[in-house]
This record gives C-alpha cells, sequence and structure tokens, in this order.
C-alpha cells in the first residue's frame, strides 16, 4: 500500500509540531510534495531537513489573508498545482462559558475557524485549475459532543465542521472534483495537549495503549486518517465527519 499519494502536492497548516508534523512525514513517506506551513520557522525548518527533498517550508499565519494569498502563489511557483489540503493550524484554550473572555473567544475563532474558511476558499480556488483534490479540515470531538470546559474552542471547531458540509456541497454542486471531509479527534498526545498536565504526569498513561478505555491517541493515529482521506481510496467520501475518539462519542450517548 505504499505510495498512496505518490505524485500529489499536499499543503500541511500547522505543520511544524503535533498531528501536524506527523501528517506532513506520512504523506511524504507515501510519495507526496508536501509544503509544511506554520509561524514557527525554526520547527518548520527542522522538519523538512528531516524529510528531505519532498518537503519544504513556508512562514504562514492561518488566518492572515494575505500570508494565504502568499502560500498559493509559492503553491503554483514550486508546484504549478494543489492536491491535499490539510487545515490543520489551530490552538487550544480552557474555559467554561462563564470563564471566558471576548478576547479569548475572539482569538479562537480567528485561528481555527477564520484561517479554516481562507484555506478552503484559498485551496479550491487553486484545486479547480487542476484535476481537483482533497481537503481535510481538522475539527475536534468537542464540535459533535461539546465540552463545558471548553466552550469556545467547542463553538470554533464546530463552525469547522459545519464549514466543511457547506464546501463539499459547493464542490459536488459545482462540478468541481474537490472533495471536503473534516476529522474529529478527542485527546490527541501533543505539545499543545501535553501542557494542560500537571508537572510530573506522564500523558502517556491516559492514551488507548495503556488501556483501551482511554481517550488519548497519538498524532500518528489522526495523521493515518488525514492519509486515508487524501488518497483516492476514499474518492466517493465527501462531506463526512470521521471521528477519531477511540469510540468515546458512542460510549458517552
Amino acid at each position: 500500500m505504499a505510495g498512496r499519494v505518490q505524485g500529489k502536492v499536499a499543503l500541511v497548516t500547522g505543520g511544524a509540531s503535533g498531528v501536524g508534523r506527523e501528517t506532513a512525514l506520512l504523506l511524504a513517506r507515501e510519495g507526496a510534495q508536501v509544503l509544511i506551513s506554520d509561524i514557527n520557522v525554526e520547527a518548520g525548518q527542522a522538519l523538512v531537513a528531516e524529510i528531505g527533498a519532498a518537503a519544504s517550508f513556508i512562514r504562514h499565519d492561518a488566518a492572515s489573508e494575505s500570508d494565504w494569498n502568499a502560500v498559493i502563489e509559492a503553491l503554483r511557483a514550486r508546484h504549478g498545482r494543489l492536491d491535499i489540503l490539510v487545515n490543520n493550524a489551530g490552538i487550544l484554550l480552557k474555559g467554561s462559558i462563564e470563564e471566558t473572555s471576548l478576547d479569548d473567544w475572539h482569538r479562537l475563532q480567528r485561528i481555527n475557524s477564520d484561517s479554516v474558511f481562507l484555506g478552503c476558499r484559498a485551496g479550491i480556488a487553486l484545486m479547480k485549475e487542476g484535476a481537483g483534490g482533497s481537503i481535510i479540515n481538522i475539527s475536534s470531538l468537542a464540535a459533535l459532543a461539546g465540552r463545558d470546559d471548553y466552550a469556545a474552542y467547542s463553538a470554533s471547531k464546530g463552525s469547522v465542521a459545519a464549514l466543511t458540509r457547506a464546501v463539499a456541497a459547493h464542490c459536488r454542486r459545482s462540478k468541481y472534483r474537490i472533495r471536503c471531509n473534516s476529522l474529529h479527534p478527542d485527546g490527541v498526545l501533543t505539545p499543545m495537549t501535553n501542557a494542560q498536565y500537571p508537572a510530573g504526569v506522564d500523558p502517556r498513561k491516559f492514551t488507548i495503549d495503556s488501556d483501551p478505555m482511554n481517550r488519548m491517541c497519538l498524532p500518528e493515529d489522526v495523521a493515518a486518517s488525514v492519509l486515508f482521506l487524501a488518497c483516492d481510496d476514499s474518492r466517493a467520501i465527501n462531506g463526512v465527519e470521521l471521528r477519531v475518539d477511540s469510540g468515546q462519542f458512542v460510549m458517552s450517548i
């Protein structure tokens, strides 16, 4: 099954760490040319050095319209097309509806939601010039089930899920051959989520490797789902909300 995205061109936002990093590594191993975008220049360039000729890096604030214009022009100049877009950039801020400030609300919407809107719009513009492509938006289980302690985060990821369905419907009606799906992880061990644990606590104790009833998975688990939605094996899958949650959602019903 090697080479599942052989010859394709991929863009991974927030690609310097966590889920984005593992996604970039996997797509490159499976044959794609990967443009990694992130605000963390040092980590992004280090990842490119690790991957080699199959990867390149561009500094990118995913919530900036002008930055998206620059990224699309870079793709045109380097590759002439885009086949896979992974809208992965995002942040996590804790707070119930009573604890969340308006500034935190706006920050989450800008980084988690505005970035995906801009990414889908820019990606479609380039993909429709070619043979189409696959857009994968990283949402969250919180978009489907809700988290009382992550009110604004849940809302930002909920908008990603709703936008994904709208984009899928638009591209299908327009006959663009562009698919758009959302992924909904629950807990994923990344530098961002690891920071939520107290000092001295090993987060791996809470993964499904330790106990199948645990909710945490690894970034590689999410990357594998991205690969499936990116490759032609999923060509008939469009507008879905794929949970990567070890059954957490169904157990909570």
